[in-house]
């Protein structure tokens, strides 16, 4: 694991999988983030975004954000994973959110919220990039989604096979 800051151009080292971390603010202002989060998309490696990094990575990807009225704070906000009657309970902390209609192609809602229907997640169809708009390593408080974090590490795995085949 190698843990750099918020402006660190990672795209010289050598690793495995991007893992975007959470982080207060607005997320358009993370300008040298979004750069270098664009060249990892280019690599196609593997890539998790939770809360302002699954805004990062949309705004990376070519997405839009915006600020929500009052935000979604707290432990007990339902999301859906689309395409499911599947609902968990998140906790969240954040005050923007992915512009639906600006996604750009192969990408898809993954996480809607219950409550505004904002987006949750986002998900690229084909390539191995996601984002979490809750904290599925929530402590105290839901832990229903930490499963996310098991799946991202498989599919890190299988990238990693793939690429010796």
């Amino acid at each position: 694991v190698i843990l750099v800051p918020w402006d660190y151009d990672f795209s010289d080292l050598e690793y495995d999988a991007l893992f975007i971390s959470n982080g207060p603010g607005d997320p358009k202002q993370c300008t040298i983030t979004i750069n270098n989060i664009k060249k990892n998309l280019n690599k196609q490696i593997p890539t998790f975004g939770i809360c302002l990094g699954n805004q990062l990575l949309a705004l990376a990807a070519g997405a839009d954000t915006y600020k929500l009225k009052y935000g979604h704070r707290a432990q007990n906000q339902p999301c859906l994973l689309e395409g499911t009657k599947q609902a968990f309970i998140t906790t969240q902390n954040h005050g923007f959110a992915v512009e639906e209609a600006s996604l750009p192609n192969g990408w898809k809602v993954w996480w809607r919220n219950l409550n505004d229907n904002s987006i949750e997640g986002i998900k690229h169809e084909i390539l191995p990039f996601f984002g979490f708009q809750a904290h599925p390593e929530a402590s105290a408080g839901p832990t229903d989604t930490e499963f996310l974090f098991n799946n991202f590490i498989e599919i890190v795995k299988e990238h990693k096979q793939n690429k010796r085949n």
